[in-house]
């Protein structure tokens, strides 16, 4: 028999990442399949027959493989040698081409092939025949050289990539191996998927999608945008109102703001990818959703608005150029602009709806026309007036005195009445500083928006105020304020047509928008250039404000507007936030006066800005790890004065505006903050948040602890809380807004970390659900006892560390096993030991309902769940999970999850033990993003009401519960009417025993209820004396009750039939002398010496024992109709009580009671009756 070595390396696309396999294929079989199955490949030379032949392969496989047929991972093993020894020249060649980079250039991973060698041992003569000493060293060079592209098959672990650290929701994302997979030999990884460098999103091209460098997409936008309607219609004004010296003020304010709001968003766009949304994507993950949310919404607006102003300043120089030819539509005014207006939008609607293309080429031309309009105005005021008709309308060439004239303001009220000042024409003009965003707008465009952003608005701000500043120069040495535009008040050099009362001249730099025209050396491209800088700067803004939108929408941040994030064709235009602009956009340009519409534009950017400046001082501020931007020239506190300047010029430019504008934030702001969308965008409210806590809990350790100042902080041993939602809900009614809340799961054995995180995911949706501030801490052990020793040890840091331990009471004690009796009760012992309060619940029906409650957080049933083959698991795990689905184990994920000893009311069988709580995975993956938005969603979006318990626990199934169930498992947490709780104080604990049914008495739910206090008496001669100084404390503790009961002879023997009722709870645990000297011994002592009750025993604790039963008389004479039961609870003294007499005595008080609660304190006061 014959056997061979086949080598099998798939594609990157079907093969586990860094792995090579070795599988045995036998000859008889390849054979039978012929020479064109599967078993033979090309180069298969014949089997040879001797010894030699046969070892050589199985050494091979051996030193390849463990005993289990599991491949090796051993680094140092040396393929190329062992294979050498064994084959000869040719068939080497092949295997040395098979170890191929994975990681080879992506253009070449779209070959899906799959080379098979087939390696046949030859015997040892043609193996020494055939090889040369030369030929293997050749083999080993040419291989040296491969060892760096082909190190990946060689070993589990990734090499640093790229592609390794991207979101995992994204289609690009590398497979980097799990902790598991690369610390458990067992287990096999994922296949990685990789884009052919044709689909790279940080390639220019994307399936055809164009991308922009920083000039076409960062500075010709931004110049397109700052160059615009202000440039021609507005600039000359400006110098006209506020002069040369305080034009160069407003201007050089105007660019403070900006620059240093571009220094600003400089540093959040390099801190990592930018994607599409522009200022809303940079200031959502920079300062959380709801800043996001509501500036991406008021910017939107801000663009749909800055769209309409645009084509107004279209309209405005339109009808200045018609009114030259006496053309006019209505009445050459304002219905004309609306007429005109309307008609340029729908078209400008047209053009980006169907042809996007020309929107991208047509920049650098609309740029070239405003250069050259730019430097017609400059050469035009150097050439000088070109007739005595441009004279008197106040073009005079360059005039020292008309200079100085303009070099001072003089703010006059315009025709509507309006009387301006610095703030009012600032507010005018500042709009001209928003074309800084045009090309983060559109940053999921840019090919590198990162680099392009910085560069390109820095580089425009600089270009566009030196022009601005320049043309002020020009404007105010050129040109007169007023001019009659008369040329006979010209004649014999008089100037008399620079003599009219301001209103009345229709001329000039106060009273004419057409001065750079005039200027101008050929007015013509002044319109043309007017034109292209108007119509691109809406264009821009037209579609801005819809990619701003769209990706607005596509986060789901505010209800009902997701319709609008569907996008068309390659670029995923947003088509229908197009119409939604134009409708805007059409809206405002109805109002038709430019001067109206400008301070509501600015506001709006100017809240955008301070946002973006805030976002980088905040950001510094926080300093989370994640802030390393790439620009360094930004200062957290320039970026803070900027913020600050953004507001004070906001309220200076219209008070009322601001307000209504901080109002429609705040509005906004708080609409996402009520919703609270399920994103998580490592912003930096939540590192302010992690960093004020850290400060507040090492404040904390510094101040002084005090009894007036303790809250009880609790360790509840829940297990996953919603499988003891009543244990839950008490010790949250004690810790409400109080205190700390910690809910403790002991899970026995080890489990993998996919597992743990399916678990406190799960703990954290019910938190979410009932409203419940808690915090779930798991822990792996070997058992309850050292589990537990774990949790009160570490559980809690500084100051907020639990002190007291809140456990359900064991029910089962008499039947369970005795090793879980005797861990419950050292549980307890631990406890005190550490000086911590001990509180254990009871309630009539039981705590534990996993097996009653079925999946309420939008989790499956085991049984249910399609299951595939996981990242940590072999598919052998995959087997063994659905054959004990098949055989029962899947129920309710509930059950499977339990606590394992958990001072519970019921055992705890149904917890499947060992390394086995991994594999109990029927449950949905915790990795998988779709099923962890599934269930956040649906929470989320569920309209039931949080106080409808129908709403908030369900069966099996779905099933509606009973009403008595549900009035069980809402005991604590439902309305109560005229309740009572019994307060059995027998002994000063601290006052623990009266401090929490008091804080109970304060909750919402209990507010009417009534305290009723039971007390010992020490002698019954002084009762009424001791009866007036209970009360005196009672009153100085400033606690209400309504009742005050002494007991006096709680020494008194109790009655027969209690003492037959106790004899019976421990008749199985009672081991006498006669047995133990025979060794007959009870089943109680067969395994452990601490779970039998002794004759001795019994003798020494008679007296507290028979203390118990006549308490337990009163009890159920007293409170058997209260709906709550406080006592304090018998001190399990050590080497003294037994586990098992123990919980007798706790028994005997308890059964047939109502919710009963023993309460131990540490023996330190928390009451005290001092101001």
């Amino acid at each position: 028999m014959s056997d061979t070595i086949s080598f099998e390396l798939g594609s990157a696309a079907d093969r586990p990442p860094n792995r090579f396999q070795v599988n045995p294929v036998n000859g008889n079989s390849r054979k039978s399949q012929g020479p064109d199955g599967p078993g033979s490949g090309s180069g298969s030379g014949a089997v040879g027959q001797g010894g030699h032949g046969d070892d050589g392969p199985h050494e091979v496989y051996r030193r390849l493989t463990n005993a289990d047929g599991e491949l090796l991972e051993d680094d140092t093993f040396d393929a190329t040698q062992m294979l050498n020894q064994h084959q000869p020249r040719q068939q080497r060649q092949s295997i040395k081409s098979s170890f191929r980079d994975k990681d080879k250039p992506s253009r070449f991973k779209d070959l899906q092939t799959t080379t098979r060698f087939q390696v046949d041992p030859q015997n040892e003569e043609s193996d020494e025949s055939n090889d040369s000493q030369e030929e293997r060293e050749l083999l080993d060079n040419e291989y040296d050289t491969k060892y760096g592209k082909s190190f990946r098959h060689f070993t589990r672990e990734a090499l640093p990539r790229l592609d390794n650290y991207r979101n995992m929701m994204s289609i690009q994302a590398a497979y980097r191996p799990t902790l598991d997979e690369l610390h458990n030999a067992t287990l096999v990884g994922k296949n990685t998927h990789s884009l052919t460098r044709n689909q790279d999103p940080e390639s220019g091209i994307l399936n055809g999608v164009l991308k922009f460098g920083w000039i076409k997409g960062v500075l010709v936008r931004c110049l397109l945008n700052i160059w615009g309607v202000m440039l021609f219609l507005r600039l000359s004004w400006v110098v006209g109102q506020a002069g040369v010296i305080e034009g160069f003020v407003l201007i050089l304010t105007t660019t403070a703001v900006t620059t240093i709001t571009a220094l600003s968003m400089s540093a959040i766009s390099t801190n990592g990818v930018i994607k599409g949304g522009g200022t809303y994507y940079m200031i959502s993950r920079s300062l959380g959703p709801e800043f996001g949310g509501s500036i991406g919404l008021i910017f939107s607006l801000a663009n749909a608005v800055a769209c309409a102003m645009y084509v107004v300043g279209f309209c405005e120089s339109m009808l200045a150029m018609m009114a030259t030819f006496e053309w006019e539509i209505i009445d050459g005014g304002v219905q004309d602009v609306r007429i005109i207006g309307c008609i340029t939008i729908l078209l400008l609607l047209i053009i980006v709806v169907v042809g996007m293309e020309w929107e991208a080429k047509a920049q650098i031309g609309l740029l070239i026309i405003l250069l050259v309009a730019i430097g017609d105005f400059v050469i035009g005021s150097f050439i000088g007036p070109k007739s005595e008709w441009e004279v008197a309308k106040g073009f005079l060439g360059y005039n020292a005195t008309l200079f100085k004239n303009n070099l001072f303001p003089d703010y006059r009220p315009e025709k509507s009445g309006i009387q301006h000042d610095f703030f009012s024409v600032f507010a005018i003009f500042f709009p001209a500083a928003t074309g800084i965003l045009a090309g983060a707008n559109i940053s999921g465009d840019l090919k590198d928006p990162s680099k392009s952003i910085p560069k390109g608005t820095i580089l425009a701000i600089i270009i566009t105020t030196g022009t601005y500043l320049i043309m002020v120069l020009q404007c105010g040495a050129t040109v007169a304020r007023d001019a009659t535009g008369n040329v006979t008040d010209m004649v014999n050099g008089s100037f008399a047509f620079l003599d009219c009362q301001p209103g009345e001249c229709n001329y000039g730099l106060q009273n004419s928008f057409q001065v750079i025209e005039l200027v101008s050396g050929f007015g013509p491209l002044i319109y043309a250039g007017c034109y292209a800088a108007t119509l691109s700067s809406a264009l821009a803004s037209l579609v801005s404000a819809p990619k701003v939108f769209q990706a607005l929408c596509k986060d789901e941040l505010y209800p009902k507007i997701v319709w609008f994030a569907k996008g068309y064709g390659k670029n995923n235009e947003p088509v229908r936030g197009y119409v939604l602009t134009f409708i805007i956009a059409s809206a405002f340009i109805l109002i038709g006066e430019l001067n109206l519409i400008a301070p509501l534009i600015s506001n709006f950017f100017l809240a955008a800005y301070m946002l973006i400046n805030f976002s980088t001082f905040h950001a510094s501020l926080a300093k989370p790890v994640g802030w390393r931007p790439t620009f360094k020239y930004y200062n957290m506190w320039l970026s803070l004065l900027g913020a600050i300047l953004c507001v004070a010029v906001m309220f200076l430019i219209s008070w009322a505006t601001a307000l209504i504008t901080f109002a429609a934030v705040l509005a906004l702001y708080l609409i996402v903050a009520y919703r609270k969308p399920d994103v998580n965008w490592g912003s930096t409210t939540q590192a302010q948040t992690y960093k004020n806590a850290l400060m507040s809990v090492q404040q904390l350790n510094n101040v002084e602890e005090h009894v007036k100042n303790y809250r009880p902080q609790i360790l509840v041993l829940s297990g996953l809380p919603n499988t003891r939602p009543v244990l839950v809900d008490l010790a949250y009614m004690l810790t409400k807004n109080l205190s700390l809340l910690v809910c403790g799961h002991v899970l026995r054995g080890s489990s993998s970390q996919k597992y743990r995180t399916y678990l406190q995911e799960r703990a954290a949706n019910w938190f979410r659900k009932h409203r419940v501030k808690g915090f779930y801490a798991l822990v792996d052990g070997e058992d309850f006892e050292s589990g537990t020793r774990a949790l009160m040890q570490a559980s809690g840091i500084g100051k907020l560390k639990p002190n007291i331990i809140l456990m359900g009471y064991k029910t089962d004690w008499q039947t369970c096993d005795h090793k879980e009796l005797d861990q419950y009760f050292n549980v307890m012992h631990k406890a005190l030991d550490m000086y911590l309060s001990v509180a254990i619940l009871r309630v009539p029906q039981g705590l534990d309902c996993s097996q009653l409650l079925g999946s309420q957080d939008g989790w499956k049933t085991a049984s249910d769940v399609p299951r595939t083959l996981q990242p940590n698991e072999s598919s052998g795990d995959l087997q063994a999970v659905d054959s004990s689905a098949r055989n029962g184990l899947g129920g309710s994920i509930d059950s499977l999850s339990r606590n394992v000893s958990q001072a519970s009311s019921t055992s705890d069988l149904s917890f499947i033990a060992g390394n086995q709580s991994k594999d109990v995975s029927g449950m949905p993956d915790p990795l998988d993003a779709k099923t962890a938005n599934l269930v956040s969603n649906s929470l989320r979006k569920s309209k039931l009401k949080h106080d409808d318990p129908a709403s908030l626990y369900k069966g099996p199934g779905g099933v509606e519960l009973p009403k008595e169930v549900l009035s069980d498992l809402t005991q604590f947490t439902r309305k109560r009417s005229h309740a009572v709780i019994d307060v059995w104080w027998l002994y000063d604990d601290g006052g623990l025993t009266l401090l929490l049914p008091y804080i109970i008495s304060t909750r919402r739910t209990w507010q009417s209820c009534k305290l009723r206090v039971y007390a010992l008496a020490n002698k019954k001669a002084e009762l009424e004396f001791e009866q007036r100084s209970m009360a005196s404390l009672l009153s100085k503790f400033r606690i209400d009750y309504s009742d005050l009961t002494l007991i006096p002879d709680i020494t008194k023997k109790p009655l027969e039939t209690s003492t037959q009722f106790f004899n019976e709870l421990i008749k199985d645990f009672v081991v006498t002398e006669k047995e133990g000297e025979n060794g007959n011994s009870s089943r109680a002592t067969l395994n452990e010496d601490d779970v039998h009750i002794t004759d001795d025993d019994l003798l020494a604790v008679q007296d507290k024992t028979n203390r118990y039963l006549r308490l337990r008389e009163y009890l159920r004479e007293q409170s058997t109709k209260s709906d709550l039961v406080v006592m304090t609870l018998p001190m399990p003294r050590k080497n003294i009580v037994s586990a098992p007499l123990y919980m007798a005595w706790l028994e005997s008080l308890s059964r047939d009671m109502p919710p009963f609660l023993f309460v131990r304190g540490n023996q330190t006061s928390v009451l005290t009756f001092y101001s």
